[in-house]
Protein backbone atom coordinates (compact mmCIF):
# COMPACT_ATOMS: atom_id res chain seq x y z
CA UNK A 1 0.00 0.00 0.00
CA UNK A 2 2.94 2.48 -0.33
CA UNK A 3 3.58 3.88 -3.83
CA UNK A 4 6.91 3.59 -5.78
CA UNK A 5 7.43 7.29 -5.83
CA UNK A 6 6.94 7.60 -1.89
CA UNK A 7 10.18 7.65 0.35
CA UNK A 8 9.87 6.01 3.04
CA UNK A 9 12.73 5.75 5.96
CA UNK A 10 13.70 2.12 6.69
CA UNK A 11 13.07 3.60 10.49
CA UNK A 12 9.59 4.24 10.26
CA UNK A 13 7.01 2.01 11.53
CA UNK A 14 4.01 1.82 8.81
CA UNK A 15 1.26 -0.90 9.53
CA UNK A 16 0.14 -2.73 6.54
CA UNK A 17 -3.40 -1.43 6.66
CA UNK A 18 -2.05 1.59 5.86
CA UNK A 19 -1.91 3.99 2.56
CA UNK A 20 1.01 6.07 1.07
CA UNK A 21 0.59 7.87 -2.02
CA UNK A 22 2.61 9.08 -5.03
CA UNK A 23 5.77 11.68 -4.17
CA UNK A 24 4.77 11.47 0.10
CA UNK A 25 7.95 11.68 2.24
CA UNK A 26 7.96 9.58 5.65
CA UNK A 27 11.19 10.15 7.83
CA UNK A 28 12.37 8.47 10.70
CA UNK A 29 11.03 8.29 13.96
CA UNK A 30 7.70 8.26 12.25
CA UNK A 31 4.48 5.62 13.45
CA UNK A 32 1.22 5.21 11.43
CA UNK A 33 -1.25 2.84 12.20
CA UNK A 34 -3.75 0.84 10.43
CA UNK A 35 -6.55 2.70 7.76
CA UNK A 36 -4.66 5.70 7.75
CA UNK A 37 -4.22 7.61 4.83
CA UNK A 38 -1.49 9.57 3.23
CA UNK A 39 -3.25 11.26 -0.40
CA UNK A 40 -0.13 12.69 -2.32
CA UNK A 41 2.91 15.13 -1.76
CA UNK A 42 2.24 14.47 1.91
CA UNK A 43 5.29 14.94 4.69
CA UNK A 44 5.93 13.24 8.02
CA UNK A 45 8.67 13.68 10.41
CA UNK A 46 9.54 12.29 13.50
CA UNK A 47 9.45 12.03 16.23
CA UNK A 48 5.51 11.06 15.37
CA UNK A 49 2.55 8.83 16.32
CA UNK A 50 -0.16 8.98 13.99
CA UNK A 51 -3.33 6.39 15.55
CA UNK A 52 -6.01 4.67 12.60
CA UNK A 53 -8.40 5.81 10.41
CA UNK A 54 -7.02 9.09 9.57
CA UNK A 55 -6.85 11.19 6.05
CA UNK A 56 -4.13 13.86 5.26
CA UNK A 57 -4.98 15.55 2.04
CA UNK A 58 -2.45 16.70 -0.87
CA UNK A 59 0.70 18.72 0.58
CA UNK A 60 -0.16 18.62 3.97
CA UNK A 61 3.50 19.13 6.29
CA UNK A 62 3.14 17.14 9.70
CA UNK A 63 5.18 16.73 12.76
CA UNK A 64 8.36 19.15 11.28
CA UNK A 65 10.44 20.65 14.08
CA UNK A 66 9.03 23.44 16.17
CA UNK A 67 9.20 27.17 15.06
CA UNK A 68 10.40 28.31 17.99
CA UNK A 69 13.88 29.77 17.91
CA UNK A 70 14.75 28.43 21.75
CA UNK A 71 14.94 24.86 19.73
CA UNK A 72 18.26 23.28 19.89
CA UNK A 73 17.79 19.74 17.96
CA UNK A 74 16.46 17.60 21.07
CA UNK A 75 13.92 14.97 20.23
CA UNK A 76 10.71 16.46 20.69
CA UNK A 77 7.53 15.01 19.85
CA UNK A 78 4.11 14.59 17.96
CA UNK A 79 0.97 12.89 18.99
CA UNK A 80 -2.13 12.49 16.73
CA UNK A 81 -5.33 10.32 17.71
CA UNK A 82 -7.71 8.21 15.44
CA UNK A 83 -10.33 9.64 13.00
CA UNK A 84 -8.84 13.34 12.26
CA UNK A 85 -8.92 14.85 8.61
CA UNK A 86 -6.07 17.30 7.33
CA UNK A 87 -7.28 19.05 4.59
CA UNK A 88 -4.61 20.50 1.87
CA UNK A 89 -1.51 22.42 3.47
CA UNK A 90 -2.52 21.50 6.88
CA UNK A 91 1.05 22.39 9.27
CA UNK A 92 1.39 20.89 12.46
CA UNK A 93 4.85 21.09 14.27
CA UNK A 94 6.40 19.02 17.59
CA UNK A 95 6.99 20.53 20.72
CA UNK A 96 10.06 22.29 21.68
CA UNK A 97 11.84 21.79 24.50
CA UNK A 98 13.73 18.07 25.03
CA UNK A 99 10.93 15.15 25.15
CA UNK A 100 7.42 17.90 25.53
CA UNK A 101 5.29 17.53 22.87
CA UNK A 102 2.18 18.85 20.72
CA UNK A 103 -0.66 16.23 21.00
CA UNK A 104 -3.91 16.17 18.73
CA UNK A 105 -7.33 14.01 20.08
CA UNK A 106 -9.71 12.14 17.88
CA UNK A 107 -12.41 12.89 15.60
CA UNK A 108 -10.89 16.52 14.24
CA UNK A 109 -11.51 17.95 11.37
CA UNK A 110 -8.60 20.63 10.02
CA UNK A 111 -9.37 22.38 6.71
CA UNK A 112 -7.20 24.12 4.74
CA UNK A 113 -3.78 26.03 5.67
CA UNK A 114 -4.67 24.90 9.79
CA UNK A 115 -1.67 25.22 11.84
CA UNK A 116 -1.17 23.90 14.91
CA UNK A 117 1.80 24.99 16.41
CA UNK A 118 4.75 23.42 19.26
CA UNK A 119 3.32 22.32 22.15
CA UNK A 120 -0.09 22.24 21.29
CA UNK A 121 -3.18 20.49 23.21
CA UNK A 122 -5.89 19.59 20.83
CA UNK A 123 -8.96 17.71 22.38
CA UNK A 124 -11.48 15.23 20.55
CA UNK A 125 -14.04 16.37 17.48
CA UNK A 126 -12.76 19.91 16.97
CA UNK A 127 -13.22 21.82 13.62
CA UNK A 128 -10.78 24.06 12.20
CA UNK A 129 -11.83 26.12 9.58
CA UNK A 130 -9.48 26.76 6.65
CA UNK A 131 -6.36 28.83 8.00
CA UNK A 132 -7.33 28.52 11.68
CA UNK A 133 -4.14 29.19 13.28
CA UNK A 134 -2.55 28.63 16.54
CA UNK A 135 0.79 30.01 17.91
CA UNK A 136 2.38 27.68 20.64
CA UNK A 137 1.12 26.19 23.92
CA UNK A 138 -2.69 27.06 23.06
CA UNK A 139 -5.02 24.36 24.16
CA UNK A 140 -8.54 23.75 22.70
CA UNK A 141 -10.68 21.37 24.50
CA UNK A 142 -13.53 18.72 23.17
CA UNK A 143 -15.69 20.13 20.28
CA UNK A 144 -14.55 23.31 19.97
CA UNK A 145 -15.08 25.64 16.36
CA UNK A 146 -12.10 27.56 15.32
CA UNK A 147 -13.35 29.77 12.79
CA UNK A 148 -11.55 30.64 9.09
CA UNK A 149 -8.65 32.89 9.77
CA UNK A 150 -8.79 33.16 13.39
CA UNK A 151 -5.60 33.77 15.25
CA UNK A 152 -4.65 32.69 18.60
CA UNK A 153 -2.06 33.65 20.50
CA UNK A 154 0.33 31.60 22.65
CA UNK A 155 -0.58 30.08 25.91
CA UNK A 156 -4.30 31.06 25.39
CA UNK A 157 -6.98 28.38 25.93
CA UNK A 158 -10.49 27.95 23.95
CA UNK A 159 -12.56 25.77 26.48
CA UNK A 160 -15.01 22.78 25.14
CA UNK A 161 -17.79 23.80 23.38
CA UNK A 162 -16.93 27.10 22.55
CA UNK A 163 -16.84 28.71 18.75
CA UNK A 164 -14.61 31.56 17.13
CA UNK A 165 -15.91 33.76 15.00
CA UNK A 166 -13.78 33.78 11.41
CA UNK A 167 -10.97 36.53 11.15
CA UNK A 168 -11.08 36.42 15.19
CA UNK A 169 -8.25 38.08 16.88
CA UNK A 170 -7.72 35.77 20.11
CA UNK A 171 -5.21 37.50 23.01
CA UNK A 172 -7.25 35.90 26.03
CA UNK A 173 -9.02 32.47 27.17
CA UNK A 174 -12.42 31.69 25.88
CA UNK A 175 -14.47 29.96 28.48
CA UNK A 176 -16.50 26.79 27.40
CA UNK A 177 -20.09 26.97 25.82
CA UNK A 178 -19.43 30.33 24.55
CA UNK A 179 -18.71 32.40 21.57
CA UNK A 180 -16.28 34.67 20.70
CA UNK A 181 -15.43 37.23 17.96
CA UNK A 182 -14.52 40.29 16.66
CA UNK A 183 -10.66 41.70 16.58
CA UNK A 184 -9.78 42.07 19.20
CA UNK A 185 -12.04 38.92 20.09
CA UNK A 186 -15.28 39.81 22.60
CA UNK A 187 -17.52 37.35 24.10
CA UNK A 188 -20.64 37.59 22.34
CA UNK A 189 -22.53 34.91 24.18
CA UNK A 190 -23.46 31.14 24.50
CA UNK A 191 -23.01 28.63 22.13
CA UNK A 192 -26.89 27.97 21.79
CA UNK A 193 -26.60 26.40 18.47
CA UNK A 194 -23.90 23.75 18.63
CA UNK A 195 -24.94 23.21 22.52
CA UNK A 196 -28.20 22.28 21.32
CA UNK A 197 -27.01 19.82 18.07
CA UNK A 198 -24.52 18.42 21.06
CA UNK A 199 -27.66 17.26 23.43
CA UNK A 200 -27.54 19.68 25.90
CA UNK A 201 -30.66 20.06 28.31
CA UNK A 202 -32.37 23.12 28.02
CA UNK A 203 -32.05 23.66 31.50
CA UNK A 204 -28.51 23.45 30.78
CA UNK A 205 -28.19 26.38 28.32
CA UNK A 206 -30.65 28.19 30.35
CA UNK A 207 -28.11 28.44 33.24
CA UNK A 208 -25.43 28.98 31.23
CA UNK A 209 -27.28 32.27 29.36
CA UNK A 210 -27.89 33.32 33.06
CA UNK A 211 -23.96 32.82 33.68
CA UNK A 212 -23.62 34.98 30.70
CA UNK A 213 -25.32 37.39 32.14
CA UNK A 214 -23.96 37.70 35.02
CA UNK A 215 -20.29 37.69 33.60
CA UNK A 216 -20.75 40.02 31.05
CA UNK A 217 -24.21 42.37 31.44
CA UNK A 218 -23.08 43.00 35.37
CA UNK A 219 -21.27 44.96 37.17
CA UNK A 220 -18.91 42.59 38.81
CA UNK A 221 -15.72 41.59 38.86
CA UNK A 222 -14.35 38.02 37.16
CA UNK A 223 -14.40 36.55 40.79
CA UNK A 224 -17.20 38.22 42.09
CA UNK A 225 -18.89 37.03 38.88
CA UNK A 226 -17.87 33.08 39.59
CA UNK A 227 -18.86 32.74 43.51
CA UNK A 228 -22.18 34.28 42.27
CA UNK A 229 -22.63 31.30 39.88
CA UNK A 230 -21.84 29.44 42.43
CA UNK A 231 -24.32 30.79 45.13
CA UNK A 232 -27.23 31.85 42.72
CA UNK A 233 -27.23 29.22 40.05
CA UNK A 234 -28.45 25.37 40.06
CA UNK A 235 -25.62 23.12 40.17
CA UNK A 236 -24.83 21.74 37.15
CA UNK A 237 -21.81 20.42 35.75
CA UNK A 238 -21.45 22.28 32.79
CA UNK A 239 -21.44 25.80 35.56
CA UNK A 240 -18.69 23.69 37.86
CA UNK A 241 -16.60 23.45 34.30
CA UNK A 242 -16.72 27.02 33.57
CA UNK A 243 -15.85 28.33 37.51
CA UNK A 244 -12.91 26.26 36.77
CA UNK A 245 -11.88 27.28 33.71
CA UNK A 246 -11.91 30.90 34.59
CA UNK A 247 -10.17 30.53 38.03
CA UNK A 248 -7.58 28.47 36.40
CA UNK A 249 -6.77 30.83 33.72
CA UNK A 250 -3.04 32.26 33.70
CA UNK A 251 -4.07 35.14 30.77
CA UNK A 252 -7.55 35.63 31.95
CA UNK A 253 -10.46 35.28 30.15
CA UNK A 254 -11.83 37.55 27.16
CA UNK A 255 -14.02 40.21 28.48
Amino acid sequence: MIHPTAIVDPAAEIASGARIGPYCVIGPGVVIADDTELQHHVTVMGPTKIGRSNFFFACTSIGQRTQDLKYAGEPTYLEIGDGNTFREFCTVNRGTLPRTRTVIGNGGNFLAYSHIAHDCIVGNNVIFSNNGTLAGHVEVGDHAVIGGLTAIHQFCRVGRHAITGGCSKIVQDVPPFFIADGNPAEIRGINQVGLERAGFPAETIRALKEAYRILYRGNLNVKQSVETIREELPDLPELAELGRFIESSQRGIIR
